[in-house]
């Protein structure tokens, strides 16, 4: 039960670490924050967040497993990350506001 809950928790840092880097993008900001202007020290934040997230989903995959089996999983991980992170940017991209919360409420996007 403990390996499932950290690769559950792996899977939604690597989530959180992709939907982080995206919104560090100006496009994928305005997708999510409409005419919230992106502010560069708020792009390295996000950025820095992002790499923090993928590198504790690697720490938490280390911790399930060896080295040889926990990089596979992780990659996996990264894969259905960047996936699943693609496909909310494609229909819901305002769902990725939580990410942001700091910054307030998702602006509505027309």
């Amino acid at each position: 039960m403990r390996d499932a809950l950290l690769l559950a928790a792996a899977v939604l840092a690597a989530t959180a670490g992709m939907g982080w880097l995206a919104l560090a993008m100006d496009v994928h900001w305005e997708q999510v924050r409409g005419a919230d202007p992106l502010a560069p020290s708020t792009a390295r934040l996000l950025r820095a967040l992002g790499a923090l997230g993928l590198a504790a989903s690697l720490a938490l995959c280390l911790a399930v497993d060896h080295a040889s089996m926990a990089s596979l999983v992780w990659v996996m991980a990264l894969a259905a990350a960047a996936l699943a992170v693609a496909f909310t940017l494609t229909w819901r991209p305002r769902w990725l506001g939580p990410l942001v919360a700091w910054r307030g409420l998702a602006r509505s996007v027309k």
